[in-house]
């Protein structure tokens, strides 16, 4: 008896699962590959699993693009859901504690609205953290690296080696570092006016 069409089982579904790159916020990645999705890719938390679905056809180098892409998306949607200044503050207390074992605790870490040059700023006579609102809505470890960035300026005031050296501790310093340079090149770029139709 033949298969009746509309109860034929779904096409299988291809799914792999790896360990994200560092400082991602998720434990595992689990890519599922689907032959009915033709062009979309989309992605979700379920829980510490971060879940990519895309189409069948694409390619690992492909994937490994989308899969990159799409975690980036998350963190910024995720950061979107803006942090409060206690939120700030109990994020560096951890961040703190992750990165210079506890050592580094400001009085005060803040969202700014004057900072337009700047992305964080630290008075350490002071112990105050200042963040610039500019960077609500970028990725998670970006904010992060921002205020590991200021974390260490309470240890060490100056751009020293040593100064260097406390950042290493941060998995993600170069790589949130290339997304503010970029930010800021984008930022230089002439602002084409849009085209007319004719």
């Amino acid at each position: 008896m033949p298969a009746d069409p509309l109860h034929r089982a779904a096409m299988p579904q291809r799914s792999t699962t790896s360990l994200p790159p560092s400082g991602s916020g998720a434990s595992a990645i689990e890519v599922r590959r689907s032959a009915r999705r033709r062009r979309t890719v989309s992605a979700y938390r379920e829980g510490d699993r971060t879940v990519v679905l895309i189409p069948a056809r694409m390619s690992e180098a492909e994937e490994q693009r989308w899969v990159s892409v799409m975690l980036d998306k998350l963190a910024a949607q995720e950061s979107k859901r803006m942090l409060g200044d206690r939120e700030l503050a109990e994020r560096a207390a951890r961040l703190s504690d992750l990165y210079f074992d506890g050592r580094a605790r400001p009085k005060s870490v803040r969202w700014v609205t004057n900072q337009n040059t700047r992305w964080g700023s630290c008075t350490p006579s002071e112990g105050s953290i200042r963040l610039s609102h500019r960077l609500q809505g970028m990725p998670e470890y970006v904010v992060d690296y921002v205020l590991v960035h200021e974390l260490a300026h309470l240890l060490v005031p100056g751009h020293g080696p040593r100064f260097w050296r406390l950042l290493e501790a941060y998995p993600r310093t170069e790589r949130a570092r290339g997304y503010l340079e970029g930010v800021v090149a984008a930022d230089r770029l002439p602002h084409q006016p849009p085209m007319r139709e004719e």
